[in-house]
Protein backbone atom coordinates (compact mmCIF):
# COMPACT_ATOMS: atom_id res chain seq x y z
CA UNK A 1 0.00 0.00 0.00
CA UNK A 2 1.08 3.39 -0.52
CA UNK A 3 2.17 5.26 2.40
CA UNK A 4 1.13 8.78 0.80
CA UNK A 5 -2.19 7.64 -0.63
CA UNK A 6 -3.12 6.08 2.74
CA UNK A 7 -2.17 9.79 4.61
CA UNK A 8 -4.42 11.49 1.51
CA UNK A 9 -7.37 9.46 2.24
CA UNK A 10 -6.57 9.46 5.77
CA UNK A 11 -6.27 13.73 5.53
CA UNK A 12 -9.43 13.97 4.02
CA UNK A 13 -11.13 11.69 5.68
CA UNK A 14 -10.46 13.78 8.64
CA UNK A 15 -11.27 16.87 6.95
CA UNK A 16 -14.80 15.81 5.89
CA UNK A 17 -15.32 14.87 10.09
CA UNK A 18 -13.96 18.62 11.03
CA UNK A 19 -16.58 20.01 7.93
CA UNK A 20 -19.17 18.26 9.50
CA UNK A 21 -18.90 19.61 12.98
CA UNK A 22 -18.84 22.94 11.88
CA UNK A 23 -22.03 22.46 9.89
CA UNK A 24 -23.52 20.97 12.99
CA UNK A 25 -22.78 24.02 15.20
CA UNK A 26 -25.79 25.88 14.28
CA UNK A 27 -27.90 22.80 15.46
CA UNK A 28 -26.40 22.19 18.69
CA UNK A 29 -27.28 25.74 19.40
CA UNK A 30 -30.62 25.18 18.44
CA UNK A 31 -31.22 22.01 19.82
CA UNK A 32 -29.72 22.85 23.41
CA UNK A 33 -32.26 22.90 25.95
CA UNK A 34 -35.45 21.89 23.65
CA UNK A 35 -37.39 18.85 24.47
CA UNK A 36 -37.48 15.91 22.31
CA UNK A 37 -40.09 13.18 22.67
CA UNK A 38 -38.59 9.99 21.02
CA UNK A 39 -40.70 6.90 20.72
CA UNK A 40 -39.02 3.30 19.31
CA UNK A 41 -40.85 -0.14 19.36
CA UNK A 42 -39.92 -3.59 20.93
CA UNK A 43 -38.61 -4.56 17.51
CA UNK A 44 -35.56 -1.75 18.01
CA UNK A 45 -34.70 -3.10 21.69
CA UNK A 46 -34.60 -6.14 20.40
CA UNK A 47 -31.88 -5.76 17.84
CA UNK A 48 -28.19 -6.17 18.01
CA UNK A 49 -27.44 -2.75 17.40
CA UNK A 50 -29.65 -0.83 19.80
CA UNK A 51 -26.90 -0.42 21.97
CA UNK A 52 -25.25 2.21 19.40
CA UNK A 53 -28.61 3.51 19.47
CA UNK A 54 -28.34 4.00 23.21
CA UNK A 55 -25.37 5.54 22.76
CA UNK A 56 -26.99 8.00 20.46
CA UNK A 57 -29.42 9.15 23.12
CA UNK A 58 -26.28 10.05 25.11
CA UNK A 59 -25.03 11.75 23.25
CA UNK A 60 -28.40 14.09 22.38
CA UNK A 61 -28.37 13.91 26.45
CA UNK A 62 -24.94 15.49 26.40
CA UNK A 63 -25.27 18.57 24.09
CA UNK A 64 -28.41 19.76 26.18
CA UNK A 65 -31.12 17.94 24.67
CA UNK A 66 -34.29 16.80 26.95
CA UNK A 67 -35.22 13.51 26.08
CA UNK A 68 -38.47 11.72 26.61
CA UNK A 69 -37.76 7.84 25.30
CA UNK A 70 -41.02 6.31 24.78
CA UNK A 71 -40.43 2.17 24.54
CA UNK A 72 -42.78 -0.22 23.04
CA UNK A 73 -42.93 -4.00 23.69
CA UNK A 74 -45.24 -6.19 21.08
CA UNK A 75 -42.63 -8.54 20.19
CA UNK A 76 -41.48 -9.67 23.58
CA UNK A 77 -44.88 -9.77 25.06
CA UNK A 78 -45.82 -12.15 21.90
CA UNK A 79 -42.80 -14.34 22.79
CA UNK A 80 -43.71 -14.09 26.51
CA UNK A 81 -47.87 -15.03 25.95
CA UNK A 82 -46.29 -18.33 23.40
CA UNK A 83 -44.28 -19.31 26.58
CA UNK A 84 -46.83 -19.41 28.74
CA UNK A 85 -49.46 -20.79 26.34
CA UNK A 86 -51.39 -17.54 26.18
CA UNK A 87 -53.33 -16.00 22.88
CA UNK A 88 -54.84 -12.39 22.64
CA UNK A 89 -56.35 -10.77 19.47
CA UNK A 90 -55.55 -8.26 18.12
CA UNK A 91 -58.50 -6.10 16.55
CA UNK A 92 -58.01 -2.87 14.42
CA UNK A 93 -54.05 -3.45 15.59
CA UNK A 94 -55.05 -2.65 18.84
CA UNK A 95 -54.46 -6.03 21.32
CA UNK A 96 -57.23 -7.11 23.14
CA UNK A 97 -55.63 -7.88 26.85
CA UNK A 98 -57.54 -10.32 28.85
CA UNK A 99 -56.00 -10.13 32.45
CA UNK A 100 -54.72 -13.25 32.02
CA UNK A 101 -52.20 -11.59 29.60
CA UNK A 102 -50.94 -8.71 31.61
CA UNK A 103 -47.97 -10.69 33.83
CA UNK A 104 -46.85 -11.87 30.23
CA UNK A 105 -47.19 -7.52 29.36
CA UNK A 106 -45.38 -6.28 32.91
CA UNK A 107 -42.32 -8.76 32.64
CA UNK A 108 -41.79 -7.53 29.10
CA UNK A 109 -41.92 -3.89 29.75
CA UNK A 110 -40.09 -4.31 33.12
CA UNK A 111 -37.52 -6.36 31.43
CA UNK A 112 -36.96 -3.63 28.43
CA UNK A 113 -37.38 -0.29 31.22
CA UNK A 114 -34.11 -2.33 33.11
CA UNK A 115 -32.07 -2.98 29.99
CA UNK A 116 -32.28 0.54 28.94
CA UNK A 117 -31.34 1.74 32.24
CA UNK A 118 -28.56 -0.98 32.24
CA UNK A 119 -27.01 1.00 29.15
CA UNK A 120 -27.66 4.15 30.13
CA UNK A 121 -25.54 3.60 32.66
CA UNK A 122 -22.20 1.83 31.16
CA UNK A 123 -19.23 4.17 31.12
CA UNK A 124 -16.55 1.99 30.57
CA UNK A 125 -13.21 3.85 29.12
CA UNK A 126 -13.95 1.76 25.47
CA UNK A 127 -17.64 2.99 25.25
CA UNK A 128 -18.95 6.23 23.87
CA UNK A 129 -20.43 6.61 26.90
CA UNK A 130 -17.39 7.10 28.44
CA UNK A 131 -16.94 9.71 31.83
CA UNK A 132 -20.95 10.04 31.38
CA UNK A 133 -22.90 10.41 34.23
CA UNK A 134 -26.62 9.72 33.31
CA UNK A 135 -29.63 9.35 35.66
CA UNK A 136 -32.42 8.09 34.18
CA UNK A 137 -35.86 8.02 35.59
CA UNK A 138 -39.23 5.70 35.53
CA UNK A 139 -42.52 6.13 37.07
CA UNK A 140 -46.32 6.36 37.08
CA UNK A 141 -46.39 9.75 35.21
CA UNK A 142 -49.28 8.17 32.74
CA UNK A 143 -52.83 8.12 33.97
CA UNK A 144 -54.66 5.66 32.17
CA UNK A 145 -58.66 5.01 31.12
CA UNK A 146 -60.31 1.89 29.46
CA UNK A 147 -60.59 1.49 26.21
CA UNK A 148 -63.97 -0.13 26.58
CA UNK A 149 -65.97 -1.97 24.29
CA UNK A 150 -65.80 -0.45 20.43
CA UNK A 151 -67.46 -1.97 17.50
CA UNK A 152 -68.58 -4.71 19.97
CA UNK A 153 -65.22 -6.10 20.93
CA UNK A 154 -64.63 -5.77 24.29
CA UNK A 155 -60.75 -4.89 24.98
CA UNK A 156 -60.51 -5.65 28.88
CA UNK A 157 -57.30 -4.40 29.84
CA UNK A 158 -56.02 -2.30 27.16
CA UNK A 159 -56.18 1.53 27.58
CA UNK A 160 -55.71 4.73 25.95
CA UNK A 161 -54.04 7.82 27.80
CA UNK A 162 -55.86 9.89 30.43
CA UNK A 163 -53.58 12.10 31.59
CA UNK A 164 -49.43 13.30 31.54
CA UNK A 165 -48.34 14.14 34.97
CA UNK A 166 -46.83 17.14 32.86
CA UNK A 167 -45.24 18.96 36.19
CA UNK A 168 -43.44 15.51 37.59
CA UNK A 169 -41.82 14.69 34.00
CA UNK A 170 -40.42 18.70 33.51
CA UNK A 171 -38.87 18.63 36.85
CA UNK A 172 -37.05 15.28 36.29
CA UNK A 173 -35.86 16.85 32.54
CA UNK A 174 -34.51 19.76 34.27
CA UNK A 175 -33.00 18.10 36.56
CA UNK A 176 -30.92 16.29 33.92
CA UNK A 177 -32.84 13.11 33.53
CA UNK A 178 -33.99 11.11 31.11
CA UNK A 179 -37.39 10.35 31.52
CA UNK A 180 -38.60 6.68 30.16
CA UNK A 181 -42.09 5.67 29.57
CA UNK A 182 -43.49 2.18 28.66
CA UNK A 183 -46.66 1.03 27.05
CA UNK A 184 -48.61 0.97 30.55
CA UNK A 185 -50.68 3.14 32.33
CA UNK A 186 -51.98 3.66 35.46
CA UNK A 187 -55.98 4.49 36.55
CA UNK A 188 -57.34 6.57 39.18
CA UNK A 189 -58.28 3.28 40.98
CA UNK A 190 -54.80 1.46 40.53
CA UNK A 191 -55.40 -0.42 37.82
CA UNK A 192 -52.93 -0.95 34.98
CA UNK A 193 -53.93 -1.13 31.24
CA UNK A 194 -51.97 -1.70 28.24
CA UNK A 195 -51.34 1.23 25.56
CA UNK A 196 -50.51 2.45 22.43
CA UNK A 197 -46.31 3.19 22.49
CA UNK A 198 -46.97 5.53 19.78
CA UNK A 199 -50.17 6.76 21.98
CA UNK A 200 -48.20 7.55 24.47
CA UNK A 201 -45.89 9.36 22.73
CA UNK A 202 -48.08 11.71 21.01
CA UNK A 203 -49.67 12.30 23.95
CA UNK A 204 -46.31 13.30 26.09
CA UNK A 205 -45.12 15.60 23.52
CA UNK A 206 -48.52 16.98 23.07
CA UNK A 207 -48.81 17.80 26.92
CA UNK A 208 -45.29 18.76 27.53
CA UNK A 209 -45.20 21.28 24.47
CA UNK A 210 -41.95 19.17 23.14
CA UNK A 211 -40.30 20.73 20.39
CA UNK A 212 -40.12 17.70 18.76
CA UNK A 213 -41.67 14.28 18.35
CA UNK A 214 -39.21 11.43 16.86
CA UNK A 215 -40.61 8.08 15.53
CA UNK A 216 -37.84 5.44 14.91
CA UNK A 217 -39.60 2.51 12.66
CA UNK A 218 -37.81 0.18 10.43
CA UNK A 219 -38.50 2.15 7.18
CA UNK A 220 -36.24 5.32 6.40
CA UNK A 221 -39.14 7.27 6.74
CA UNK A 222 -42.18 7.46 4.76
CA UNK A 223 -41.77 6.03 0.85
CA UNK A 224 -44.07 6.56 -1.78
CA UNK A 225 -45.42 4.75 -4.28
CA UNK A 226 -42.78 5.10 -6.45
CA UNK A 227 -39.79 3.92 -4.21
CA UNK A 228 -39.22 7.48 -3.04
CA UNK A 229 -38.23 9.03 0.25
CA UNK A 230 -40.63 11.47 1.32
CA UNK A 231 -38.12 14.19 2.95
CA UNK A 232 -40.99 16.90 4.17
CA UNK A 233 -44.41 16.18 4.47
CA UNK A 234 -47.67 18.85 5.81
CA UNK A 235 -50.57 17.13 7.38
CA UNK A 236 -52.64 17.82 4.79
CA UNK A 237 -50.43 15.53 2.73
CA UNK A 238 -50.50 12.83 5.19
CA UNK A 239 -54.45 12.86 5.36
CA UNK A 240 -54.65 12.52 1.61
CA UNK A 241 -51.65 9.90 1.67
CA UNK A 242 -53.51 8.11 4.57
CA UNK A 243 -56.75 7.84 2.69
CA UNK A 244 -55.16 5.99 -0.70
CA UNK A 245 -52.93 3.38 1.28
CA UNK A 246 -53.69 1.01 4.42
CA UNK A 247 -50.21 -0.65 4.39
CA UNK A 248 -47.51 -1.07 6.40
CA UNK A 249 -49.23 -0.44 10.01
CA UNK A 250 -46.42 0.78 12.03
CA UNK A 251 -45.79 3.55 9.45
CA UNK A 252 -49.52 4.48 9.44
CA UNK A 253 -50.05 4.85 13.10
CA UNK A 254 -46.78 7.07 12.81
CA UNK A 255 -48.26 9.16 10.61
CA UNK A 256 -51.41 9.31 12.64
CA UNK A 257 -49.45 10.80 15.20
CA UNK A 258 -47.74 13.11 13.18
CA UNK A 259 -50.63 14.51 11.77
CA UNK A 260 -51.97 14.93 15.16
CA UNK A 261 -49.27 16.20 17.06
CA UNK A 262 -48.86 18.99 14.13
CA UNK A 263 -52.44 20.06 14.74
CA UNK A 264 -51.83 20.11 18.50
CA UNK A 265 -48.93 22.78 19.04
CA UNK A 266 -45.81 20.16 18.44
CA UNK A 267 -44.49 22.18 15.26
CA UNK A 268 -42.24 19.13 14.49
CA UNK A 269 -42.61 15.18 13.99
CA UNK A 270 -39.73 13.17 12.25
CA UNK A 271 -39.70 9.83 11.25
CA UNK A 272 -36.62 8.15 10.80
CA UNK A 273 -35.09 4.69 10.54
CA UNK A 274 -33.15 2.59 14.04
CA UNK A 275 -31.87 0.10 11.41
CA UNK A 276 -29.88 2.69 9.94
CA UNK A 277 -26.57 3.48 12.01
CA UNK A 278 -26.49 7.14 12.30
CA UNK A 279 -29.83 8.22 11.60
CA UNK A 280 -30.85 10.10 14.34
CA UNK A 281 -27.62 12.21 14.32
CA UNK A 282 -27.89 13.04 10.76
CA UNK A 283 -31.64 13.47 10.57
CA UNK A 284 -31.15 16.50 13.97
CA UNK A 285 -27.92 17.75 12.72
CA UNK A 286 -27.54 18.11 8.93
CA UNK A 287 -29.21 20.37 6.25
CA UNK A 288 -30.97 17.10 4.19
CA UNK A 289 -31.72 15.02 7.38
CA UNK A 290 -32.20 11.18 6.87
CA UNK A 291 -36.17 10.61 7.14
CA UNK A 292 -39.64 12.27 6.93
CA UNK A 293 -40.19 15.79 8.69
CA UNK A 294 -44.05 16.37 9.39
CA UNK A 295 -44.30 19.92 9.95
CA UNK A 296 -46.82 22.61 9.90
CA UNK A 297 -48.47 23.52 6.40
CA UNK A 298 -46.92 26.23 5.10
CA UNK A 299 -48.75 27.33 2.73
CA UNK A 300 -50.43 29.02 6.38
CA UNK A 301 -50.56 32.41 6.98
CA UNK A 302 -51.47 35.49 8.78
CA UNK A 303 -52.93 38.47 6.31
CA UNK A 304 -55.48 40.84 6.14
CA UNK A 305 -58.57 40.06 4.99
CA UNK A 306 -60.27 41.17 1.68
CA UNK A 307 -63.72 41.18 0.46
CA UNK A 308 -63.15 37.78 -0.86
CA UNK A 309 -62.59 36.22 2.71
CA UNK A 310 -66.68 37.21 3.63
CA UNK A 311 -68.33 33.92 2.76
CA UNK A 312 -65.43 31.91 4.60
CA UNK A 313 -65.63 34.34 7.79
CA UNK A 314 -69.57 34.09 7.88
CA UNK A 315 -68.55 30.22 7.92
CA UNK A 316 -66.00 30.21 10.93
CA UNK A 317 -68.86 33.10 12.88
CA UNK A 318 -72.13 31.17 12.17
CA UNK A 319 -71.60 28.65 14.77
CA UNK A 320 -70.42 30.77 17.35
CA UNK A 321 -72.44 33.40 17.23
CA UNK A 322 -75.63 30.75 17.21
CA UNK A 323 -74.23 29.65 20.86
CA UNK A 324 -74.18 33.53 21.90
CA UNK A 325 -70.56 33.44 22.33
CA UNK A 326 -70.07 36.00 19.39
CA UNK A 327 -72.28 38.84 18.13
CA UNK A 328 -74.00 38.26 15.14
CA UNK A 329 -73.12 40.12 11.89
CA UNK A 330 -74.56 39.99 8.68
CA UNK A 331 -72.49 39.78 5.52
CA UNK A 332 -73.24 43.19 4.49
CA UNK A 333 -71.55 44.65 7.86
CA UNK A 334 -68.47 42.11 7.39
CA UNK A 335 -68.57 43.72 3.48
CA UNK A 336 -68.64 47.10 5.11
CA UNK A 337 -66.01 46.45 7.84
CA UNK A 338 -63.28 44.09 6.15
CA UNK A 339 -60.50 46.91 6.75
CA UNK A 340 -60.46 45.81 10.31
CA UNK A 341 -60.03 42.11 9.60
CA UNK A 342 -57.47 39.32 9.65
CA UNK A 343 -57.64 36.14 8.86
CA UNK A 344 -55.60 32.95 9.20
CA UNK A 345 -55.55 31.10 5.65
CA UNK A 346 -54.16 27.54 5.15
CA UNK A 347 -54.62 26.00 1.63
CA UNK A 348 -57.24 28.38 0.50
CA UNK A 349 -59.19 27.70 3.99
CA UNK A 350 -60.35 30.73 6.32
CA UNK A 351 -58.66 28.92 9.87
CA UNK A 352 -59.19 31.75 12.17
CA UNK A 353 -60.07 35.97 12.10
CA UNK A 354 -60.06 38.31 14.40
CA UNK A 355 -60.85 42.58 14.20
CA UNK A 356 -59.11 45.29 15.63
CA UNK A 357 -61.37 48.09 16.01
CA UNK A 358 -59.81 51.83 16.88
CA UNK A 359 -61.55 53.28 19.71
CA UNK A 360 -59.70 56.59 20.00
CA UNK A 361 -56.18 57.77 19.32
CA UNK A 362 -55.00 55.74 21.76
CA UNK A 363 -56.93 52.34 21.97
CA UNK A 364 -58.40 49.43 20.14
CA UNK A 365 -60.83 47.12 20.93
CA UNK A 366 -59.92 43.45 19.90
CA UNK A 367 -63.39 41.85 18.21
CA UNK A 368 -64.74 38.33 16.37
CA UNK A 369 -61.44 36.50 17.56
CA UNK A 370 -62.27 33.02 16.24
CA UNK A 371 -60.44 29.64 15.27
CA UNK A 372 -62.26 26.37 13.50
CA UNK A 373 -62.49 24.07 16.02
CA UNK A 374 -60.11 21.59 14.64
CA UNK A 375 -57.07 23.76 15.08
CA UNK A 376 -57.85 25.26 18.52
CA UNK A 377 -55.21 23.49 20.38
CA UNK A 378 -52.48 24.77 18.57
CA UNK A 379 -51.41 28.49 18.99
CA UNK A 380 -52.94 29.99 16.40
CA UNK A 381 -55.16 32.06 19.04
CA UNK A 382 -52.64 33.71 20.24
CA UNK A 383 -50.79 34.00 17.45
CA UNK A 384 -53.13 35.74 15.65
CA UNK A 385 -53.26 38.50 18.89
CA UNK A 386 -49.83 39.23 18.64
CA UNK A 387 -50.41 40.20 14.91
CA UNK A 388 -53.17 42.09 16.18
CA UNK A 389 -51.06 43.45 18.76
CA UNK A 390 -48.41 44.49 16.33
CA UNK A 391 -51.11 46.45 14.36
CA UNK A 392 -52.33 48.57 17.09
CA UNK A 393 -48.78 49.34 17.83
CA UNK A 394 -48.10 50.50 14.08
CA UNK A 395 -51.25 52.66 14.55
CA UNK A 396 -49.84 54.63 17.62
CA UNK A 397 -52.36 52.66 19.97
CA UNK A 398 -51.15 52.19 23.34
CA UNK A 399 -54.09 49.86 24.79
CA UNK A 400 -56.20 47.26 23.93
CA UNK A 401 -59.66 46.21 25.04
CA UNK A 402 -61.54 42.93 24.74
CA UNK A 403 -65.51 42.31 25.68
CA UNK A 404 -65.98 38.54 26.06
CA UNK A 405 -68.80 36.39 28.15
CA UNK A 406 -67.26 33.48 27.65
CA UNK A 407 -63.15 33.82 27.32
CA UNK A 408 -61.91 36.08 29.74
CA UNK A 409 -59.24 33.23 31.30
CA UNK A 410 -57.74 32.74 27.74
CA UNK A 411 -57.46 36.59 27.41
CA UNK A 412 -56.16 36.82 31.02
CA UNK A 413 -53.67 34.07 30.18
CA UNK A 414 -52.46 36.70 27.07
CA UNK A 415 -51.48 39.84 29.93
CA UNK A 416 -55.09 41.36 29.66
CA UNK A 417 -56.60 42.34 32.74
CA UNK A 418 -60.33 42.68 33.86
CA UNK A 419 -61.83 46.18 34.55
CA UNK A 420 -65.05 48.34 34.17
CA UNK A 421 -67.10 49.18 32.02
CA UNK A 422 -66.30 52.78 33.35
CA UNK A 423 -63.08 51.80 31.95
CA UNK A 424 -63.36 52.09 28.21
CA UNK A 425 -63.61 54.94 25.92
CA UNK A 426 -66.59 57.38 26.35
CA UNK A 427 -68.05 56.57 23.13
CA UNK A 428 -67.64 52.79 23.68
CA UNK A 429 -69.32 52.90 26.73
CA UNK A 430 -71.92 54.34 25.54
CA UNK A 431 -73.03 51.49 23.19
CA UNK A 432 -72.12 49.17 25.44
CA UNK A 433 -74.71 46.02 25.59
CA UNK A 434 -75.91 45.49 29.32
CA UNK A 435 -77.95 42.95 28.48
CA UNK A 436 -74.85 40.42 27.43
CA UNK A 437 -73.16 42.19 30.53
CA UNK A 438 -69.55 41.14 28.90
CA UNK A 439 -66.16 41.43 30.67
CA UNK A 440 -64.35 44.44 29.92
CA UNK A 441 -60.69 43.72 29.70
CA UNK A 442 -57.41 45.99 29.05
CA UNK A 443 -53.90 44.94 27.99
CA UNK A 444 -51.07 47.77 27.88
CA UNK A 445 -48.75 47.69 24.94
Amino acid sequence: MNPITTHTAATESQFNHVHWFRNSAPYINTHRGKTFVIMFGGEAVARDGFSTLIHDFALLHSLGIKLVLVHGARPQVEQNLIKQGLATNIHDDVRVTPKQAMPALLEAVGSIRLQIEAQLSMGLANSPMYGSRIDAISGNFVTARPFGIRDGVDYQMTGEVRSIDVDAIRHNLDNNHIVILGPTGFSVTGEIFNLLAEDVALRTAVALGADKLIFLGEEDGIISRDGRLLHEMIPNEVDRLLRDRNDQEEITHFLRCAAAACREGVHRTHIISYAKDGALIEELFTRDGSGTLVSHDPYEEIRRATVNDVIGLLELLKPLEEQGILIRRTQERLEQEIEYYNVIERDGTILGCAALYPLDEQSAEVASLAIHPDYRKGSRGADLLAFLEQQARSHGRHQLFALTTHTAHWFVEQGFSEVAVDDLPAERQAVYDHSRNSKVLKKQL
